[in-house]
């Protein structure tokens, strides 16, 4: 009875997520977003953050110009570019990816934990209202970036790279298969991973 109740209860509630997405999708979203498989039922997971989404940017301007379902509890520049079925990585709350003048670019399979800033620009030290000439950042296929870690500009992730909780990326691993963690990151341990 009690699993018949919450199955109900999503139903109900999908429902308005659905149509509401089906109306307003069109106007921010790049429809390769909306083919993927958290969209693949009208009860799928993606049309509830795509509904929470597109409130946010009706009533707030969160997000505005983002192509695809990105949660309001993010700071997420424009030039991203990302497999549209790695979405997930834009639904937490706490991460900031910016990208001034350059882009971020996350391999397929690439997981991304909450509270983790990606930058591809810091603050010019002789006048700290500019940014310095932005770099992009390149991670890697299948790579992991624990929480409250924070990659800089320029850095390039090797696939199966590992970023280990609080590091902070200060240079490039672009050979990858490796765990980094610690400020500034280094290498705590290579991997043998078959692909």
């Amino acid at each position: 009875m009690k699993k018949y109740i919450q199955t109900i209860g999503k139903v109900i509630r999908s429902i308005p997520a659905w149509i509401t997405v089906l109306l307003f999708g069109r106007i921010f979203y790049d429809k390769k977003y909306l083919n993927t498989s958290w969209f693949s039922t009208p009860f799928s997971e993606g049309w509830m953050w795509a509904y929470r989404d597109i409130w946010h940017r009706i009533i707030y301007g969160k997000n505005i110009g983002i192509k695809w379902p990105c949660s309001p509890d993010i700071e997420c520049g424009k030039n991203v570019i990302f497999e549209p079925e790695d979405l997930p990585n834009f639904i937490n709350f706490g991460n900031h990816f910016q990208t001034y003048d350059a882009k971020i670019v996350l391999g397929q399979g690439t997981y991304i934990a909450k509270n983790v800033g990606i930058i591809t620009s810091n603050h010019d030290f002789q006048n700290l209202a500019e940014h310095q000439k932005g770099k992009d950042v390149i991670i890697g296929k299948h790579c992991w970036i624990a929480m409250n870690s924070v990659i800089l500009p320029g850095v390039i992730l090797g696939d199966h790279t590992i970023v280990g909780a609080g590091a902070v990326v200060t240079h490039s691993f672009p050979d990858g298969y490796c765990i980094i963690g610690g400020n500034p990151a280094r290498i705590i341990k290579t991997l043998d991973i078959s692909e």
